[in-house]
């Protein structure tokens, strides 16, 4: 049985498969714009950045919108390449890491039985450690 394990943030998903204990990174999904500063994102759209800032804030309740649209729509583009692969028979089991908010967030975006295929998840930013670091922590969710 493969087990699909995902580390990830909202600019980077690294997608490991596990066979007898041993993690191989298979694929490394990368958001460039979850990385970009929320002045960044707004001005980027070619918006007005007061104008931008003060219907943000308004919205809001001044949480950084631009950036929490970045994140959603890379954590559904993480759910969608882990639908892909549980509809073809590939990914028995799934382990989610990732920073609290982005593991909410692609919990929210997995489709239902994709979701029923997670059996453990880890709330930790683990995006950036050595595969080692990573095996570490994953060693003992079977």
């Amino acid at each position: 049985m493969t087990t699909y394990i995902v580390v990830a943030d909202a600019a980077r998903a690294r997608l490991f498969t596990r066979d007898a204990l041993t993690l191989q990174e298979q694929e490394s999904l990368v958001h460039a714009e979850g990385r970009l500063h929320e002045g960044d994102l707004v001005t980027d759209n070619g918006a007005n950045v007061h104008e931008s800032m003060s219907t943000t804030s308004r919205s809001s309740g001044g949480e950084n919108t631009a950036s929490q649209h970045q994140a959603e729509l890379f954590a559904k583009q993480v759910a969608e390449r882990l639908y892909q692969a549980r509809v073809d028979n590939t990914l028995q089991k799934l382990i989610l890491v990732a920073p609290p908010k982005f593991l909410g967030l692609l919990r929210d975006k997995l489709d239902g039985p994709t979701a029923k295929r997670v059996i453990h998840s880890l709330s930790k930013d683990l995006s950036k450690s050595s595969l080692g670091d990573i095996q570490e922590a994953v060693s003992d969710m079977r």
